[in-house]
């Protein structure tokens, strides 16, 4: 009889450590797939990029989403990148604006800058010189505010009838810039577009929204890299 209830001891004994360890591998499944569930909760924090720029950027005469700072969102929503593209474009933006305004842009984290800005000057005749002393004060704050930002340059031209001294120094204006602030180039933004009727707006300067697709195309060329 004491031999049974030993047995019957040992036998509810086995039981209640195999419920125990079953409860238990149970609990450390809940807590595992808790902790999954927390790590993919957790959202991604997502870096910034300043398109800082003219009308070129703004996309004047385009809906927003035709511009080429939303048709580049759009590259790197497909590819699932962690980037927020901002459109910093002001139709009208000259070099000096450009330089008041960049303070106020700044406020918020930037960790690629692009900067599009000369073309206006250009058009205007201003002095090469004062606007790369803008351009350069410009790049200047940028790199004190975040100087881990990556830096981008669009290089622009201007019609040959503003003089053939006045057009070479104004388009070698951007590669000795970038040059000497180790910032990546876009050579000539509005290259295969500028100069072509069918790709650009009744104005015959900003380009339609199809021209806006080739931008985006020259200035990914440059800016995948820096992702």
């Amino acid at each position: 009889m004491l031999r049974k209830r030993l047995m019957g001891l040992f036998v509810l004994s086995l039981l209640v450590i195999g419920c125990g360890n079953r409860q238990s591998e149970k609990n450390t499944d809940k807590t595992l797939d808790s902790s999954d569930q927390k790590e993919a909760a957790k959202p991604t924090q997502k870096k910034n990029i300043l398109f800082f720029g003219t009308s070129l950027t703004a996309g004047y005469g385009l809906d927003p989403t035709e511009a080429y700072p939303a048709l580049i969102q759009n590259r790197i929503d497909s590819l699932k990148m962690p980037y927020n593209v901002i459109n910093g474009g002001l139709s009208g933006e000259t070099s000096a604006g450009g330089k008041a305004r960049i303070d106020w842009l700044l406020k918020q984290h930037i960790d690629i800058f692009v900067l599009e800005l000369g073309a206006n000057d250009g058009l205007r005749g201003l002095p090469v010189v004062q606007t790369t002393k803008n351009l350069q004060a410009i790049i200047d704050r940028v790199k004190a505010k975040y100087p881990d930002a990556k830096m981008v340059l669009a290089g622009m031209q201007v019609p040959p009838n503003m003089g053939a001294k006045y057009a070479a120094d104004f388009k070698n204006m951007f590669p000795e810039l970038s040059k000497k602030n180790n910032m990546a180039l876009i050579p000539f933004l509005l290259d295969k577009v500028g100069g072509v009727p069918k790709l650009n707006q009744a104005d015959g300067i900003h380009p339609t929204a199809e021209g806006d697709k080739i931008l985006a195309e020259n200035v990914w060329v440059v800016l995948k890299d820096l992702l």
